[in-house]
């Protein structure tokens, strides 16, 4: 439980990403590759600030995500991501005044309450097992 806190910071860079994403892309419009060079017109996108800026923060959040795998199980890890959806889908939302009807409200329910499952079956921290396999190990081994 106590690398949660940097899951859910993984969990809201990754929708902070999205979520920057869609508004750069918002920002420049339709998209059409028609009489461009399409190396050019991707690094256009790229370098726009948004796309930049959520790219940018993307990144950061696979790096958060890594330290935590490096941490926790992945199956564990791993479902906490699913809350980037509920986070974008309110935040697009607010921000987008994207529709969220019944039936996305009831699946965005159940990613919460699955992730409340998850949260509560714990997670074995890398490392520590092994290292209370090996005390276990060896104090057995002392006292033959």
């Amino acid at each position: 439980m106590k690398f949660i806190p940097f899951i859910l910071f993984t969990v809201f860079t990754n929708a902070a990403a999205q979520l920057m994403l869609k508004y750069g892309m918002m920002q420049l419009g339709p998209l059409s590759f028609a009489g461009v060079n399409p190396v050019l017109k991707i690094l256009q996108i790229v370098f726009s600030p948004w796309v930049f800026f959520g790219l940018c923060t993307f990144v950061l959040s696979m790096a958060s995500h890594l330290f935590v795998l490096s941490k926790v199980e992945l199956s564990f890890a791993y479902p906490f991501l699913s809350l980037a959806y509920v986070a974008v889908a309110f935040f697009a939302f607010l921000l987008f005044r994207e529709e969220i009807g019944v039936l996305r409200i009831a699946g965005i329910a159940l990613i919460c309450l699955g992730t409340v499952f998850i949260a509560q079956s714990g997670s074995k921290i890398h490392g520590e097992g092994d290292v209370a396999a090996l005390a276990t190990k060896a104090s057995n081994e002392v006292t033959r």
